[in-house]
């Protein structure tokens, strides 16, 4: 998910915003390394409290995702290392987090480290404010991350992770996980 435009005109003429985004940035995220939380859309905005205080709103994947503490821990060394506290850490519920938030750069770092990543839209803009089914099994199987096969079959659900589905390559054998998109 991208920045506000209001985030993006704070930051501009706050240096220590400016300064809380650039040490974000490298934040990775601890079940997938890889991708930062800033490119997979878990980082939402980091602006000024009423009490002056640097906030920082975080998403979780999904309501239950295990690494929001350590997200959360992350953050607070990447801000203390660039002496930004006083600062808080808020997590977001609403709205919820949706794979359409991870950009194609970040969607490109999955797939070469042999996740593939989400594919097709879940519903993002105006569209995502209202109701929506919830769908954790893709229209079509994935495309191999490790060959380019379109030839590919679900070995199960779940993966590494709930929030991904373990596929493997009919053609290259090879398994890996799938980016469930939601």
């Amino acid at each position: 998910m991208q920045a506000t435009r209001e985030t993006k005109i704070e930051a501009k003429t706050d240096h220590a915003l400016a300064r809380a985004w650039e040490a974000l940035e490298s934040v990775p995220d601890p079940e997938i390394p890889v991708v930062s939380i800033r490119e997979l859309g878990i980082l939402r905005a980091v602006r000024r409290g009423v009490d002056g205080r640097i906030e920082v709103v975080i998403t979780p994947t999904y309501s239950g995702c295990p690494a929001m503490s350590q997200i959360a821990g992350d953050v607070a060394r990447a801000l203390d290392g660039a002496g930004l506290a006083p600062y808080r850490i808020e997590t977001a519920l609403t709205p919820a987090w949706t794979t359409d938030w991870i950009g194609e750069a970040a969607r490109e770092k999955l797939r070469a480290f042999g996740i593939a990543p989400p594919t097709g839209q879940c519903g993002s803009g105006a569209q995502a404010l209202h109701e929506q089914p919830l769908t954790f099994v893709p229209p079509a199987a994935p495309v191999c991350p490790h060959c380019g096969s379109p030839h590919t079959a679900r070995l199960a659900q779940f993966g590494s992770t709930a929030c991904k589905a373990l596929y493997r390559c009919n053609d290259c054998r090879e398994p890996f996980d799938y980016f469930k998109p939601y």
